[in-house]
């Protein structure tokens, strides 16, 4: 994993001044439930998705290193060899695409290629999921947005009765509150029949800021007004590689920087026992009733 050079990055984001990022790397690396070997590049995508906000990223740090340590189904053995990852591999291609929309946006493409409904598991896709994520944005640096595309090509009743409620909700936990993204857009595209059905297992977990950025799209033409044609693979009749050459290639990046992911898993975790005051669990995030909790950060 090489990652995003930092000079280029303040360089193209001239209104973030090192010198607070600095200060921000000093309070984590003073935390002493936090990793020391998290980087200036790591703590700069907090500050940046939490629009230059300190006490804001200092929150949504914590919420996120918490949240990666006690979500064991998404965050926990990051290890592309596991069988559990390989099936995965096997089952769905998740794509970050080349270039960028017109405004700078950046896109990422996720779709079924194994239709057997008894091979898909939506957890370990969920981890595949962020491992692709978590080192395309340490590769590509602090973009002006991100765009998550869903294609739902294949995808039948039975993939989405193997989708679990809790899971749902856990996943859009993460992505509203802990993510160090500024997530633009959430397209859903081919969408199926009973696109009310994977609707109803998604809405009551949605914040009105993940609701306004999300379009499900009938047709493909009404996508491409905010993902140009042209950027996208040519299975969709864009310019790039296929998904299916183009996966391989990710993913054959995270095969070959294995250790180097589990050293990123170990970094994006807490140790609850070094943590001031009372150590968190997961009843602390979800309450012991299923509702979210804010964390108390010092």
């Amino acid at each position: 994993m090489k990652e995003a050079d930092l000079k280029e990055q303040y360089a193209r984001f001239p209104e973030i001044k090192r010198s607070e990022i600095e200060k921000f790397l000093d309070w984590i690396h003073a935390q002493p439930h936090i990793s020391k070997k998290f980087s200036e590049g790591e703590a700069l995508h907090f500050f940046h998705a939490c629009r230059s906000s300190m006490e804001v990223a200092k929150q949504v740090l914590d919420i996120n290193l918490t949240a990666r340590t006690h979500l064991d189904e998404f965050f926990s053995n990051l290890d592309c060899e596991r069988p559990e990852i390989r099936r995965a591999m096997n089952t769905v291609s998740i794509v970050p695409l080349p270039g960028a929309t017109p405004e700078g946006y950046r896109v990422i493409i996720g779709k079924l290629d194994d239709l057997n409904t008894s091979n898909y598991n939506f957890a370990d896709v969920m981890k595949l999921y962020c491992m692709v994520f978590d080192f395309w944005m340490y590769e590509d640096g602090i973009q002006p947005g991100h765009v998550i595309v869903i294609d739902l090509k294949g995808c039948s009743l039975g993939h989405v009765a193997r989708v679990g409620l809790l899971q749902m909700k856990k996943f859009l936990y993460y992505l509203q509150e802990a993510a160090a993204i500024r997530l633009i857009g959430f397209h859903f595209i081919n969408i199926v029949p009973f696109m009310d059905k994977i609707l109803a297992l998604m809405t009551p977990f949605m914040k009105k800021e993940l609701s306004s950025v999300l379009h499900v799209h009938s047709d493909l033409n009404a996508f491409f007004k905010f993902v140009p044609k042209q950027m996208l693979p040519k299975d969709y009749g864009g310019d790039e590689e296929s998904t299916s050459l183009s996966k391989d290639i990710y993913y054959k990046k995270l095969l070959d920087n294995r250790k180097e992911m589990l050293e990123f898993e170990t970094r994006h975790q807490v140790n609850e026992k070094l943590r001031p005051g009372k150590p968190k669990n997961v009843s602390d995030l979800f309450g012991i009733e299923g509702n979210f909790k804010k964390l108390d950060i010092d």
